[in-house]
């Protein structure tokens, strides 16, 4: 989510959110819009040799099998400090689902919210964001804290554009488990974390998108995953947030700013048939494409703020090197910018991106 705590304003089974993205009340900086973003990290994902019990155990034969992702990283890069606590994922598949665990390591760990779809970052927290298509629209949020208290979301499109949390969503058949390696709520002695468990069924998924399901040998989605993690002080023996500070956001493949709805910037899963540790990961080869769409997109959105109107001359967003195949045009509710391909073998795709950072590939 959006950090900090915003105000959230129920209306009817939709959640709007007041965007206060930090405890000092600044908004949402925009993203450095004239440099390339790097390609974000990828990960195998393997198809499972043995059933995955959701206990919140990793220690099943199945998980064994595959590798770790790299640890999680603050969520603007290396310009801010480390993670003081290690934070990791696995990911698995089957017939029936998508698996995730994920493994957070805690000295301390507690957790206070016990109601489903309370807003769940209040606590520490442990996040999963999917959007199967890739198109930045219509993509599914997951919490869960340290009680295994869940909330999901389905976006319409990101906040930034106008989109709508709708809070009422569940998860068609989602099981989660936990398992708290020391004591919750009990800061007498020293823990070493909690270990997470997720299934996602195909069957919920589909509603985020039209692709196979499940998917296919070398198919790629999108997906990231975030930890919110709070400091803490003990008030009469309990563990409480230290009021004012904000909360460390921690993910697996940096955004680059605070805000994890950014979701071309989130990584990329990529399913595999072969045996476990026999595939590569393969670099998205129009990650070129979609970068230079969402700075276009940026700039646009900058050009507004500064003239009152978009523009269909790519020279007026600032960038000087980019091929004539770029293309701009003002519509009547906005704007789209569009790839329109070049010769190759394969030839390369049309992209367009939208005034809502809708990307698609035609």
């Amino acid at each position: 989510m959006l950090r900090s705590l915003a105000a959230f304003i129920a209306v009817g089974s939709v959640i709007a959110l007041a965007l206060v993205p930090n405890a000092t009340g600044a908004a949402p900086a925009e993203p450095d819009m004239l440099s390339p973003f790097p390609h974000p990290k990828g990960y195998v994902c393997y198809r499972a040799t043995k059933p995955v019990v959701i206990d919140g155990d990793l220690k099943d034969v199945a998980w064994d099998a595959v590798p770790w992702s790299d640890p999680f990283a603050d969520i603007e890069g290396d310009k801010r400090p480390k993670p003081r606590f290690r934070t990791r994922v696995k990911m698995l598949w089957d017939d029936e689902a998508l698996h995730i665990a994920a493994e957070l390591e805690e000295p301390d760990v507690w957790a206070t919210l016990k109601e489903h779809d309370s807003v769940i970052f209040a606590d520490n927290d442990f996040e999963v964001f999917l959007d199967p298509d890739g198109d930045n629209h219509l993509y599914g949020e997951l919490e869960l804290n340290a009680l295994n208290t869940t909330w999901d979301l389905l976006l319409t499109k990101p906040y930034k554009d106008g989109g709508n949390a709708i809070n009422a969503w569940e998860i068609t058949g989602l099981q989660t488990a936990v398992k708290v390696n020391g004591t919750i709520n009990d800061p007498r002695d020293k823990d070493t974390g909690w270990t997470v468990e997720i299934k996602w069924p195909w069957k919920g998924l589909k509603e985020l998108s039209g692709r196979p399901m499940p998917p296919k040998d070398s198919d790629q989605w999108r997906i990231n995953f975030s930890r919110v993690e709070w400091d803490t002080e003990l008030v009469g023996g309990k563990t409480q947030k230290i009021k004012g500070k904000p909360e460390h956001n921690w993910v697996w493949s940096p955004q680059g700013l605070i805000d994890m709805h950014r979701p071309e910037r989130w990584g990329y899963l990529q399913f595999s048939t072969a045996k476990p540790g026999e595939a590569k990961f393969k670099p998205d080869a129009d990650w070129d494409i979609r970068d230079t769409l969402h700075r276009c997109y940026y700039s646009q959105r900058e050009y507004h703020k500064k003239n009152g109107k978009y523009t269909s001359v790519i020279a007026d967003l600032g960038f000087k090197d980019f091929p004539g195949s770029v293309q701009a045009q003002v519509t009547r509710t906005g704007f789209e910018v569009s790839w329109m391909g070049r010769e190759g073998n394969p030839p390369k795709p049309v992209y367009t991106i939208t005034h809502d950072a809708r990307i698609r590939k035609e």
